[in-house]
């Protein structure tokens, strides 16, 4: 634990574990997370995003609260805890509460054994908030853990082995696990990924006690912090706040930095003077009188106190005011901003507040306090009048999501009838500020409430929430429809609740119409699993490792924070840190760069550009000239002896700049003025123009797939160390292309390639991100390092990591289809445009690899596709998991579901009917050999009890106007193909292995694995096989880690390599038949080489475009997957409510590792078909670069059943042990969810009489499912015509 605690000299006193630690002149810029990794070296606590909006830098604050006398334990997100706000409190960090070195405490050892760590690096923010949780409640229920983890995200796992592993601290998991533990161990053991009766239990007896020094009262005095740009003063009494707020009256008041620390962050604003009022007494209360006024004090209360407040005063009170708000602070942020925020409503005037349509709507009374007046204070409005109220908020996600439309409504009666005595209605989302419909409220006065006064009402708010096209946000037809919308929600709800009260006098809601004010929220204690793994074989040696769920060998040095990435290696004595300067124009001639104030900050010692390459600067596609291509392209980068130094240097520096024209942003753009990436591909089979003419019905469709950010939890990082000597350079990087990274770095410092040397320990994520684009900050830190001779460091923050480095290509598909009545699929012609960006990069690899997936799992006789690269102004996008094969297949799947809503057939019959078989042949002219598509299918259709289902979904439908159902079965052939791998295996003389190999460690268990496959072919236990880290000096040349196929290519090399040895050690083995492996390695270590490499290059690989012919793929991995949906038709969010998942993996060398590459996989595919948005401006700016409004999965998004099966008994002799690769292939599955989603929506739209194809981009967002619903509430707002207005946002 840590203890800090402050004092009147501007000291910091800190206790770690015992150690005192005194920080003189605390700086208040400073955050508690820089103190902790910088200053203190606990680098198990992550940087993640800098915003609090990720959770990886949470850690537990705890403090004595002499107002309530109680100890308070609460999750933070240390990124933006000033280290000055820190007063009087213990902070506990990962490390403080286990470590595999000594002992491990029962929240870090659950989620490694039951497989909820992956790259790991988000681990320590999910283990503390768990701890922070079990810290208050040692018994909790999953609301309250779903609760707890609603401020952090992953990116790898898919969150249900974190839930699962996590339900064990639960009141029924725990009676689970002691049932298991006293099960009798003569039982046979069922197959299962882990088993809970190992795990330790938790005894909170144990637990690190409150520092009892800090039960003291401290004296009140004023405290000041005076740091290098701002002061930092706490004041100890109202008195003394207000004084100082008369004198400073431009000062900030800062409690938990939400939202200041935010500013400054990110819109480069400077507060000279910050005043922190969380520890004056009367801010710290609220308060329920007596006489009937209920008065909250919110300036200094954080919201999880207010929340705590009003839960206690709705014991009490039934007040529905209270009601609502306490509804809102439960889905504002995440936990850990809850903890920490305060209501700021003097001072917001976010149009989107959370709270302020609840204020307005409730007629609440605002006082004011200054200077000399009284304190300020809410009043609720005292009425007696049968009243009711409602309160909305939609946002895209539901958890710790920016609203898009908020509303309060509020509508008092006349007693004993439906007649309006007062209504208000207020609305955030749809001005500047909060407003209050007035003019709306106005005509509805002494009105029924009945059907008339809903149009009246309807027809008003159309007029008065009218939206500029241009409005900032967007989304101005969806956000207007969502006025009226949720206002028919409170109209059915007011009318409900009065047929109830007044029975005869008021008409009763139709049953089917309930569900449009029903809850839409699904719980996380309400989800089911059911996983269904592959058989061990009769006769399996129970010491093979290979096919046993093995934990990932990492894992519990991540739940720990011990596993060290690129950033925790300790700073050098001399080490600098380098910020990126960037363009803020997309297409523009540099003029002139002033560096002249940026050189003027502090502790800035250089200035580096393109004149400072010592060798060739053409390391891309890329030449360079003083033109900058997109908005983020690199100009320079300045080097500091801070990292916060570097970034304001970066922020100082003034260039000039000369537009230049045309700005290309989208693919439409690129078409409309013929930019395009050479060459053009094609691809075609049999006759087209047969084909058509042969076909009974012809269709055109078209699809727009956004673009996806990897969103890597560990952002692109780089630590350069110049050895001195003859050009010598050691790189620590975070990186998926170690050889490509030596490679371009030699170039751009002009030396060979032998005297640079990239290492890499692990990645925290990758997904492709890391496997070109890394390159661009790898090179620019090397050269700065050579060039100021000291070693450089840089990790880019979140936003930076976005802008620059570009993510999953857009696609555009322009589809004819040619079918016959039954829906066979006759021709097809498929025109695919990518999103490519500024530069070539990898688009040409990823546009091929859509056209070899143009078919997805449908057997078409003639076909063709052709693919154009649009080259634009945006950053360059790249690799991405599936890399071009979703993109192809989702278009696949699109013409497939018009071809079926066309036919008016079930779209499950339609795709059977189409699909490929045994010994078919591709586009491509490559047979598919051991097809097991069908196999998947039919197991997944009784997986998912899929018939039984949709006449459920069916009823389901016919009962429910406003939610719909919808279900929906997609399969998915995904090709396998990469080129080598090289190994090296050293085997020391005590027997122990060390184990390299090409492939690098980015959380999907390659060591693991890699270690497995050594195991088997060695014949030795895996404690004995050591990986230390990837590295150019030990493997060289290698590929990079990416298209799944790492586990084939490096696992045989590995075999090779060990088979090299066993053959140099037989003679030894044949001596001494009953000896061990460390007996045949004593007596031969001196005599032969326990030393061999190994390598292996996938055979018979290539393909010809211009012929048509050729292999380009190994094999194939196969899956299905049946999802099915409940979509709200008047917001347009959506919840899933089931997935089957039937995968081909071969013979899995690794279940539990396989299974978590199937979800994590899945999840983020749910993420690219339905969440994720990549908002861009038309001058190409990126909007979305960061959490706070670019949207992953997050743990409430997992499907409420989930049921996976290994496909069983289909071995692949075309890789290492029979097994396939599993990283990519089930990522498209995810479509199963998008199309039970327009399967939903194809229900809604009969209900206006609307039938057959409809377009339906990807992602299914709420604005594009609440728009396809058409209604009577969408025609009343018309979207404007295009090209009529300059749009906020455009579609890439």
């Amino acid at each position: 634990s840590l203890l800090i605690y402050c004092q009147y000299s501007q000291n910091v006193f800190s206790i770690i574990n015992s150690v005192q630690i005194t920080e003189k002149n605390a700086e208040p810029e400073k955050t508690l997370l820089t103190y902790l990794r910088r200053n203190l070296g606990l680098t198990g606590t992550k940087l993640g995003c800098a915003e609090g909006g990720c959770g990886a830098c949470t850690v537990m604050v705890s403090k004595y609260h002499p107002y309530q006398n109680r100890i308070i334990h609460y999750a933070v997100n240390a990124c933006l805890a000033p280290l000055c706000s820190l007063h009087h409190c213990a902070v506990t960090t990962v490390e403080g509460i286990g470590s595999v070195a000594s002992k491990l405490h029962p929240v870090q050892e659950r989620i490694a054994k039951a497989h909820g760590s992956q790259c790991g690096f988000c681990t320590p923010g999910i283990v503390m908030s768990m701890y922070a949780l079990l810290r208050n409640n040692p018994q909790p229920s999953m609301h309250d853990i779903q609760e707890a983890f609603q401020g952090n995200l992953c990116r790898c796992t898919g969150y249900r082995p974190i839930l699962e592993g996590y339900r064990t601290f639960t009141k029924s998991g725990c009676q689970r696990l002691q049932d298991k533990q006293q099960e009798n161990k003569e039982l046979k053991p069922k197959k299962k990924l882990y088993d809970q009766s190992e795990f330790m239990p938790l005894d909170p007896t144990q637990e690190i006690i409150f520092p009892p020094e800090l039960m003291v009262k401290q004296p009140q005095r004023e405290l000041r912090f005076a740091g290098e740009r701002a002061l930092w003063i706490q004041p100890c009494s109202l008195e003394e706040l207000l004084e100082l707020k008369a004198t400073y009256p431009n000062a900030k008041l800062v409690v938990g930095n939400t939202e200041v620390g935010i500013e400054m962050k990110f819109k480069n604003l400077l507060y000279p003077v910050i005043l922190a009022p969380a520890y004056i007494p009367e801010l710290n209360i609220i308060q329920n009188t007596q006489d009937g006024k209920r008065v909250l004090h919110l300036k200094g209360c954080c919201q999880c106190m207010l929340f705590d407040g009003l839960k206690q005063i709705l014991f009490v009170n039934t007040l529905k005011y209270y009601r609502a708000v306490l509804e809102q602070l439960r889905w504002f942020a995440g936990q850990q901003i809850r903890n920490v925020a305060v209501c700021h409503v003097p001072e917001d005037k976010n149009p989107i507040s959370d709270l302020n349509p609840v204020f307005m709507a409730a007629s609440c009374k605002l006082t004011v306090m200054s200077k000399g007046t009284t304190f300020f204070f809410f009043m609720f409005k005292d009425q007696r009048l049968l009243n009711l109220e409602s309160l909305c908020e939609f946002s895209p996600r539901k958890e710790d999501d920016i609203a898009i439309v908020t509303c309060g409504m509020n509508v008092f009666f006349k007693e004993q009838s439906n007649i309006v005595q007062s209504i208000r209605i207020s609305y955030g989302g749809m001005a500047p500020v909060t407003v209050l419909a007035t003019a709306t409220c106005n005509r509805l006065l002494n009105r029924q409430w009945n059907e008339e006064l809903l149009e009246e009402a309807c027809t008003s708010l159309v007029e008065e929430m009218s939206l500029s096209p241009s409005a900032p946000g967007g989304m101005v037809t969806y956000r207007r429809t969502l006025t009226i919308s949720l206002f028919y929600k409170f109209f059915l709800n007011v009318q409900h609740k009065l047929s109830l009260d007044l029975q005869k006098e008021c008409t009763a809601v139709p049953g089917t119409n309930i569900s449009a004010f029903s809850s839409f929220i699904c719980s996380c204690h309400d989800r089911t699993l059911f996983l269904c793994l592959q058989a061990v074989p009769p006769g399996h040696n129970s010491d093979d490792v290979v096919g046993q769920p093995i934990m990932h060998l990492s894992a519990l040095k991540q739940a720990t924070g011990e596993a060290i990435y690129c950033d925790d290696i300790p700073c050098y004595e001399n080490e600098l840190h380098l910020a990126l300067v960037t363009s803020t124009k997309a297409h523009a001639l540099i003029k002139s760069i002033d560096t002249s104030d940026a050189m003027a900050v502090p502790g800035v010692v250089a200035f580096i550009s393109a004149k400072d390459i010592p060798g060739s600067n053409m390391t891309g596609p890329v030449v360079y000239d003083e033109t900058v291509t997109c908005v983020g392209h690199i100009v320079g980068a300045f080097v500091a002896d801070t990292q916060a130094h570097a970034q304001r240097a970066a922020k100082a520096v003034k260039i000039s700049y000369e537009e230049l024209q045309p700005v290309i942003v989208t693919i439409q753009d690129a078409i409309a003025n013929k930019s395009f990436f050479q060459p053009v591909r094609s691809i075609e089979r049999g006759d087209v123009a047969q084909g058509f003419k042969d076909s009974d019905h012809i269709l055109h469709g078209e699809m727009h797939i956004g673009g996806q950010e990897q969103f890597y939890l560990e952002t692109n990082c780089t630590l350069a160390f110049p050895r001195g000597e003859d050009g010598e350079m050691e790189l620590f990087v975070s990186t998926q292309s170690a050889s490509k990274t030596q490679a371009l770095v030699a170039k751009a410092l002009g030396v060979p390639a032998n005297r640079v040397v990239c290492r890499v320990k692990r990645m925290g994520g990758g997904f492709g991100g890391k496997e070109s684009r890394s390159t661009i900050l790898s090179t620019v830190v090397a050269v700065a390092a050579h060039t100021v001779k000291r070693p450089v460091r840089c990790m880019l923050d979140r936003d930076e990591d976005m802008l620059v480095t570009g993510g999953r290509h857009p696609f555009f598909g322009h589809y004819k289809v040619g079918y016959m009545n039954n829906g066979k699929v006759m021709a097809l012609e498929v025109m695919l445009y990518s999103n490519a960006g500024n530069s070539l990069d990898l688009s040409l690899s990823i546009l091929e690899r859509a056209l070899f997936h143009m078919d997805n799992s449908y057997n078409i006789p003639n076909i063709r596709g052709t693919g154009y690269m649009c080259k634009t102004n945006l950053p360059s996008n790249s690799a991405f998991r599936g890399f071009g094969g979703p993109q192809g297949m989702m278009i696949a799947e699109s013409w497939m579901s018009d071809v079926a809503l066309s036919c008016g057939l079930p779209a499950e019959e339609v795709r059977r009917m189409n699909m490929y078989k045994e010994g078919d042949f591709t586009p491509f002219n490559q047979r598919l050999d051991k097809f097991t598509i069908d196999r998947c299918w039919e197991e997944c259709m009784q997986l998912s009890d899929f018939n039984k289902r949709k006449d459920a979904v069916e009823q389901y439908n016919r009962q429910h106007r406003w939610t719909k159902r919808g279900l929906s079965i997609i399969p998915t052939k995904f090709g396998i193909s990469f080129t080598a791998a090289g190994a090296l295996v050293l085997v020391y003389s005590d027997g122990s292995v060390l184990l390299t190999h090409g492939g690098t460690e980015m959380g999907q268990g390659l060591h693991t694995k890699m270690v497995q496959v050594a195991s088997k072919t060695l014949g030795i236990p895996c404690s004995k096989i050591h990986i230390t880290e990837t590295s150019t000096n030990t493997v060289p040349n290698t590929s990079p880690t990416a298209a799944s196929a790492s586990s084939d290519l490096n696992g045989m090399a590995i075999y090779n390599a060990c088979q090299t040895l066993l053959q140099r050690l037989q003679p030894y083995k044949d001596k001494n038949l009953k000896g061990c492996w460390e007996d045949w390695v004593s007596i031969s270590f001196c005599i032969v080489n326990l030393s061999a490499n190994g390598f292996y290059k996938t055979p018979d690989l290539g393909y010809d475009f211009e012929t048509n012919s050729g292999k380009p793929f190994n094999y194939f991995s196969y899956g299905v997957a049946v999802s099915e949906v409940e979509i709200d038709c008047l917001t347009g969010s959506h919840k899933n409510l089931h997935t089957s998942i039937v995968m081909d993996v071969g013979k899995s060398l690794n279940p539990a590792l396989d299974i978590g590459q199937v979800e994590g996989g899945f999840m983020q595919g749910l993420g690219l078909f339905t969440l994720e948005e990549l908002r861009y401006s038309p001058d190409g700016y990126l909007y979305t670069r960061g959490p706070g409004m670019y949207k992953i999965p997050a743990f409430g998004d997992i499907p409420i059943e989930l049921k996976i099966s290994l496909l069983r008994d289909t071995p692949n002799e075309k890789a290492i042990f029979s097994s396939k690769a599993v990283g990519e292939p089930p990522l498209f599955l995810a479509a199963s969810v998008f199309y039970a989603i327009k399967d939903a929506i194809t229900a809604a739209r009969a209900e206006s009489n609307l039938t057959g194809p409809f377009r339906l981009d990807s992602p299914a967002t709420p604005e594009r499912i609440r728009n396809a619903c058409e209604d009577k509430f969408t025609k009343l707002c018309p979207p404007a015509d295009p090209g009529t207005f300059i749009p906020w946002a455009v579609q890439v």
